[in-house]
């Protein structure tokens, strides 16, 4: 029996009412709602994985999903699909990512028996100083969330370019097609979309006087308002752009006409951002680090984003035996909380450009300072004050995540976003795109490795994941969301490594999100940081263990819309069969798709 079948059919008994999802919990604590309907296998509230030999896809949007298994089909590898699923939702699922953001990415190669990762972020103005950027803030204390102030250099379409070359079999114009024609001829908006239309919109009303100009973004995304659920959405300007980019590649975003009305509009409004920024720009191949989990072992990509912290977070918590409680008890997300909490404070410490600082990456992902982190969990009560560690030098953000495999075995995991939902508010003329807002998550301590300086990486929170088991490729997953994403990542491998649930179980599981402590846009001096935070819940958690989890220290929030709990996709492989197994997201509008 191949591992696969195994997890599929594990009953979960540790599971119990304490964590059974919406069926129980809602029909309980809420009242009102009618519960759902019984499952003949599995849990009820999660249906079944999607399993299939030849290829897989997950994205959170079924048409993006069906464009990438057409491109397999159509003889284009993993990497060919995944690009080409990134565009569609870009075009479809414009409110969490597209080609004005960034994108990161890690890679299982069959021929190599390598994983490969991939930086394709951008940076900020080089011809805009620390002294100027103040100047201009005319004395806020932290960067804007929209405006031309945190637009750094979009990286998604470099990342696109630097992958196909490497790893694509079809042309850019083949993969590229099915998008130019979604945006020319126009496609239903699916339902978890259109109110996230609306609820940006909404934002970007409250913001407006701070958007430098919103005219552009009106015209391309809100013309009669937001879209609703099966209303028909087209954009021909971003046809037109993905037609220049397909027919003349990478260098026409970065140092041909693309570029210049990106120069243009930004000079027009007032912007730092120039066309030397995009010519300069250029994406990194990094190595993806890893850790053990308890004979799995979790990888994620390298600062400037927020991976490692799931890493870090996996080095605290194999330092005791979970699955001796259930799953949804106080003791495990009491656990989970407090590993996390010890991991932000050293994300909110450490992380930044490693071009321009020293990161102790060797000291923190060591299993003896995962050890030494371990040791300040109280497992009776919350800690009151974590603080970030010493590791030795030596030793609601919105995005898109989706998960492509071949029938050759290439395994891609990809996340791309604009951050802050929509991104900037600014749309260039006529380009059909928003540009990001990543640059708001610089710090402007002057003495934290993660300030704002010219041509600097902000800090990101976008990350893939992968999982490896003895040497060999096992699943590619992500989770969408903010600071959601390492805390979801480790939640998920839990789910899997201790609990033995599927894949789509271990996604469709109540959440928990701690909001709180030590951010990386922090002043490293600000005594009034809210070091307890927040510990969020879904629904599916039970009263009982809410009760237990304030009566140790916790403040306990229950949120019932799913919106903070992010977004899961993943594709898991036999490694007996090499069939695949494919899980998508009941947070959002996404679709697995297999062949």
């Amino acid at each position: 029996m191949g591992l696969l079948t195994k997890c599929a059919a594990s009953a979960l008994l540790s599971l119990l009412v304490t964590l059974s999802g919406a069926t129980g919990a809602i029909a309980q604590d809420a009242g009102s709602n009618i519960g759902a309907g019984g499952r003949p296998v599995g849990e009820n509230w999660s249906r079944s994985p999607v399993y299939a030999e030849n290829g897989m896809a997950a994205t959170a949007h079924p048409l993006a999903s069906q464009v990438a298994v057409d491109i397999l089909q159509a003889g284009g590898s993993a990497v060919d699909a995944a690009i080409a699923a990134n565009a569609a939702l870009g075009l479809m699922e414009p409110t969490g990512n597209g080609i004005g953001g960034d994108l990161f990415a890690i890679i299982w190669d069959p021929k190599t028996e390598k994983l490969y990762g991939l930086n394709a972020s951008g940076r900020s103005p080089a011809g805009r100083s620390y002294e100027e950027l103040l100047a201009r803030l005319n004395g806020q204390e932290k960067l804007p969330p929209f405006g031309d102030l945190p637009v750094s250099v979009p990286g998604t379409v470099d990342g696109w370019f630097e992958l196909h070359e490497r790893f694509g079999k079809l042309s850019m114009r083949k993969v590229l097609q099915p998008t130019i024609d979604y945006a020319n001829n126009g496609f239903p908006v699916s339902p978890v979309i259109a109110h996230y239309f609306e609820r940006n919109l909404a934002r970007f009303e409250e913001y407006i006087d701070t958007i430098n100009e919103f005219d552009n973004a009106r015209a391309t995304y809100f013309k009669d308002g937001p879209a609703g659920q099966g209303e028909i959405f087209k954009n021909p300007d971003l046809a037109n752009t993905l037609s220049l980019i397909a027919r003349k590649g990478r260098d026409v975003f970065y140092e041909g006409e693309i570029a210049r009305t990106m120069d243009a509009y930004m000079k027009r409004i007032g912007g730092d951002l120039r066309y030397e920024d995009f010519a300069a720009h250029e994406s990194e191949w990094v190595e993806p680090g890893c850790v053990d989990y308890r004979g799995y072992e979790l990888c994620e990509l390298p600062p400037n984003g927020q991976g490692f912290a799931a890493l870090q977070m996996a080095n605290i918590l194999k330092n005791v035996d979970l699955n001796q409680w259930p799953r949804g008890s106080a003791e495990v997300l009491h656990y989970i909380t407090e590993a996390k909490r010890l991991a932000f404070e050293d994300l909110g410490r450490y992380y930044a450009d490693p071009a321009f600082v020293d990161i102790p990456v060797e000291g923190l992902l060591s299993d003896e300072y995962g050890r030494e982190r371990f040791a300040l969990i109280d497992p009776a009560k919350a800690n009151p004050e974590p603080a970030p560690g010493d590791p030795k030098l030596d030793g609601e953000g919105d995005t898109t995540y989706l998960t492509v495999a071949d029938k050759d075995g290439m395994m891609v995991s990809l996340i791309q976003s604009n951050y802050r939902g929509m991104g900037s508010g600014l749309v260039p003329d006529g380009l059909g795109f928003m540009l990001q807002d990543r640059g708001e998550l610089f710090s402007l301590d002057p003495n934290h490795p993660n300030v704002y300086e010219p041509n600097k990486r902000p800090f990101q929170t976008i990350i893939p994941a992968f999982v490896m088991k003895d040497g060999a490729p096992f699943i590619s997953f992500g989770l969408m969301g903010g600071g959601m994403q390492p805390q979801g990542h480790v939640q998920v491998l839990i789910n899997i490594v201790d609990y033995g649930m599927n894949l789509q179980e271990a996604g469709d599981a109540a959440r928990l999100n701690h909001v709180g402590g030590r951010a990386p846009t922090d002043r490293l001096d600000d005594d009034s940081i809210d070091l307890l935070g927040t510990l969020n819940v879904e629904p599916g958690v039970s009263t009982s263990t809410i009760e237990k989890l304030r009566a140790m220290g916790h403040r306990v929030k229950v949120v019932d819309n799913g919106i903070m709990f992010g977004g899961y996709q993943a594709i898991m492989r036999d490694p007996e069969t090499g069939v695949y197994a494919g899980a998508t997201e009941m947070r959002k509008d996404g679709l697995a798709i297999g062949y």
